[in-house]
This record gives structure tokens, sequence and C-alpha cells, in this order.
């Protein structure tokens, strides 16, 4: 069986994307990674002849791929080598530590992981956690590329069918462990149909890729379009304000995604004013909702940033706010993408509320994932119906806007990255002088929220803020670490005995309040 009779069953399927835009526009630039360009060409071949190794060694349709890599053209083919062959693609956030790695590693059930050689000791420490690793190969051509391990659980090769999996992101929600959404190429077909319609990218257009891989925004918001409609795909492996404007000149980047943090962060650079951003056309932000002062900073530059809302259940693209709308509707999150359904239900009744309203946003529509990694329970819990529960609490305008008003999940943002109070905390419990522990969300004014922790010490215990630190940076990505640790002697309870985050929540912004009268004094 031959790449291109393995795509013909499914209209849907992603695969054929690079295989059709090489047959129309081969010698066109796919990929810039760091300066060294691949054209159209070269990408479907690498990845057809990745598929066929892989099938060869009995990768198939079933099969989880794991990744731990950067953005790289290597990681590219890998991807499109399993679109191709009907096999889930897993990226691994390199930000985790071993610990964090292992027990999302355990929870993927790779049949195979792949990994860049800068991850290498951190993947490898992982591994050797498990009790049965999965095989292992490098990325790139003298890589995988040149021998795949051959797989210890053989499956036969298939036509490659809409319903297939595709991409398997871990993400954190409201639970202490984070799960994996599993997302089908009818999924992200559709998702980047919609998006094709609302925010279209021609040939023409050089889209500048610099959120990482193991996010799904950085397929499903731009570069995935970018491939099917033929335009350069500029890679960068970390974010680096300077390098990133110098690239938007030099580059001439006409549409870049990225979160509120990181348009933040381009405008206080040194290199602001002088930077050229005549090319840029689309700038997407997602992650969170742009502060106002932000948003006039990029317009007073010639930018309009264009506000998306989504959420990796839903691939992830929801909500957008047009440019014109922006200014009329500030603070908002825009109305639905083509073929995306909405509504506002009661939180407590799940009764669904008509006209201007307050409630949590549900959703429905084909982009609508397929359900969380092995875990039945968990994605019944986040549908109700056909419609999948947000846990936000959204508010709709006369005029059909949405605005976010407040998360009915515990999680917090902080630099575009989820954070789960539910993980930080029992990451904390586990220090032997800590008997308890409740993490909140706090405004921060680069990272948008930073964790606050509320320490219960044990009784009798001498125990220091730098301490509890120094134990959760062993143990969590840097992202998750409390930038603060408040001792107190107990947490508030509600009356049925859980944790009252509401009123933590009150008692942080008035310490961070209270700091904040002290910085200025």
């Amino acid at each position: 069986m031959t790449w291109d009779e393995t795509v013909e069953d499914g209209v849907h399927t992603v695969g054929r994307w690079l295989t059709d835009r090489a047959t129309r526009s081969p010698g066109r630039v796919a990929i810039d990674d760091r300066g060294v360009t691949v054209d159209y060409s070269t990408l479907a071949r690498r990845a057809t002849e990745l598929a066929e190794a892989l099938r060869a060694g009995g990768y198939g349709p079933g099969h989880r791929i794991a990744t731990v890599s950067g953005n790289s053209t290597d990681h590219v083919v890998a991807f499109f080598a399993c679109a191709l062959s009907g096999i889930a693609f897993v990226p691994l956030s390199w930000r985790l530590t071993p610990t964090e790695l292992s027990g999302i590693l355990s929870r993927a059930d790779a049949a195979l992981v792949l990994v860049e050689d800068e991850y290498a000791a951190t993947a490898g420490e992982a591994l050797r956690a498990l009790s049965v690793a999965p095989p292992v190969a490098a990325l790139g051509t003298t890589g995988v590329e040149a021998s795949v391990p051959a797989s210890r659980d053989p499956r036969p090769a298939r036509h490659v069918r809409d319903d297939d999996p595709l991409l398997v992101i871990f993400t954190s929600g409201s639970e202490a462990s984070p799960k994996g959404v599993v997302l089908t190429h009818a999924n992200c077909f559709w998702n980047n149909l919609a998006l094709a319609q609302a925010l279209p990218l021609t040939r023409d257009d050089v889209v500048l890729a610099m959120l990482p891989q193991f996010h799904v925004a950085a397929w499903n918001c731009q570069p995935l379009l970018a491939w099917w409609t033929g335009a350069t795909v500029v890679l960068e492996r970390s974010f680096q304000p300077g390098r990133v404007l110098q690239l938007i000149e030099g580059r001439g980047v006409t549409a870049m995604m990225g979160v509120p943090t990181q348009y933040a962060l381009l405008a206080a650079d040194r290199g602001w004013d002088a930077a050229d951003l005549s090319s840029l056309r689309l700038a997407l932000v997602g992650g969170a909702t742009t502060p106002s002062g932000l948003r006039e900073i990029w317009a007073d530059r010639g930018v309009a940033l264009t506000q998306g809302y989504g959420l990796t259940e839903a691939a992830p693209n929801v909500l957008h706010l047009t440019a014109d709308e922006a200014m009329t509707h500030p603070g908002a999150v825009g109305r639905p993408y083509p073929h995306v359904s909405v509504c506002l239900a009661d939180p407590e009744t799940g009764l669904t509320l008509d006209g201007e309203a307050t409630g949590e946003l549900w959703v429905r529509g084909p982009s609508v994932f397929a359900g969380y990694l092995g875990d039945p329970d968990a994605t019944a819990r986040a549908m109700q119906g056909e419609w999948l529960r947000t846990g936000d609490l959204v508010h709709r305008d006369a005029d059909g806007v949405h605005r976010v008003v407040d998360r009915l999940k515990d999680i917090f943002i902080s630099g575009g990255e989820n954070v789960a109070p539910a993980e930080v905390e029992r990451a904390l419990v586990q220090h032997p002088l800590i008997a308890a522990a409740a993490v909140v969300g706090v405004p921060d004014p680069v990272w948008g929220e930073r964790g606050l922790a509320f320490v219960v010490p044990a009784a009798g215990a001498a125990l220091s803020a730098d301490e509890v630190l120094a134990h959760a940076r062993r143990g969590l990505a840097a992202f998750k670490v409390p930038a603060r640790i408040e001792f107190v002697e107990s947490l508030p309870k509600s009356t049925i005995e859980k944790v009252a985050r509401a009123r933590l929540r009150e008692r942080a912004r008035d310490l961070m309040e209270e700091v904040r009268h002290e910085h200025t004094r």
C-alpha cells in the first residue's frame, strides 16, 4: 500500500494537505527554520518516506507516537508522517520536569517516542522512570528517518479515516493530572476550514510560528492552514522579543499568533520603536483577553490585534473579534467562527439563556474533540449531550458579542500556559512540613496571572518561603511555581468542606494590593 492509497478514504484527512500542495507548488518554501528553508516537494518527500518506514516497522492506526521536541522542520516531518499513516501525534512539553514528563508518558501509552537531541537528557530520565519504556528514536534524517525501531505491537496498514486521532494534546484542566485531548483529522479539518473563512491566509503569506508545538494553537492557529494554502511558515524555537521584531521585518512576516504576554513583551522591547512592522496584516492573539492599553499600543504602530478565544477541546477556535468590533466592544472576545455553535447556560440548572445574558459558554460543532485519552469519566463530565462545557462564565451583549467574565474552573493562565491549582497543591503537600496548601491565580502585569500559594505548615514546623519554592521547583515546571507563598494557620472551607477558593482569591487580591501600595510609597 503506497502513501497516496492510504489517504483516499478520508476526505478530511490532513496528511493529504501536504502531498496535494507539493503537487501544486513543489518549489515554494514551506518552512523557514532558522534560515534553513525547505520547499513543499522536499517536505512531502521526507514525510512520505517516513510514513512508509513507520508502516514497514509495524506502526499504524491505533498507535500513538509521542515527541519531546522544540519547533523544527524535523518535528513537522514527523507530524505529517503520522498524519499520512493514521497514527496519533502526541507532542509533549519540554518545559516539564522529568517527573511530570514521566507521568504524561505513562498516560500517553505511546508505541514510539521521538526525541530531539536538545531534550535527550530530560526525556531519558523520564523514560527510565517508567516500568516499561517504549522504543525511542531521535528525530531527523540521521535518526528515525534513517532507521525506525520495530513496533512491539504491530498494526496492519489501512486507509486513513476522518475519525482517526490526529493530535493528542495534554492540557491542564481543573483536575490534578493533565488530560490528553484527542483531536481527529475531521476535528482539525473543520477548525482550519473555519479559520480560513474568518481569518484567511493565502499562498503569499509568511506566517511566524512562535508558540511551542506542544500547544494545539501551534498547529491549528495558522501553521496547518498555511501549509494547506501553500504559504511559508517561519519556525521559531523560543520567544525572544528582539529576535521576533527582527524576523517580522527581515522575513516580511504577514501573519502571526501569540498570547497577550508575548505582545506586551514585544511592545516593551528596546527595539520596538525602530521595528518595521509594515508587512504585518494579521496579528492574532489568544490565551487571554487583550488589555485595552496593549491593543492601543499596537494600533499606534498600525497593527490591529485580532482577539480570539478557544480551548484545546474545541481544536481550539471558538470565538473571534474583528479589529473594528474591538473598538466598540472593549474587552470582548467576539462571535463564533463559521461551523461553530455556542450557547450560554445557567451554571446551576443547565438551562440555556436567550438574548443578553451571562452564563457558562457551551460549544458544539465538528471541531469539538473526540474525548480525553483513556478517561471516559472526564469526557462525560466535560460534555452535556452534544455540547462541550467550557467552564468559562461569559456575557453575551445585545449585539451577540461575547466577553469572558470569569472562569468557573479553578485554572489560571500564566503566560499562555494553563495552570491547574490542584496539580501545584499536590506537589506542595509532598513536602513533609506542609500540612495543606491552596493555590489561586493573581493578576500579573507581564504574565497575565501568577500563582499565590496559601500554605499551612505542619504543627510546630519552622518553614520558610524560600524552602517551599525550592521544593516546588524540583517537581514543577517553572511556569507552575507560585510567585508568592503566604503562610496561614488554616484554609477557609465551604459548607461542604471544600476549600473556599473565592475567599482565598479575595484575600490574594488584598495582599497584592498591599504590595502595590508598598512599592509606590
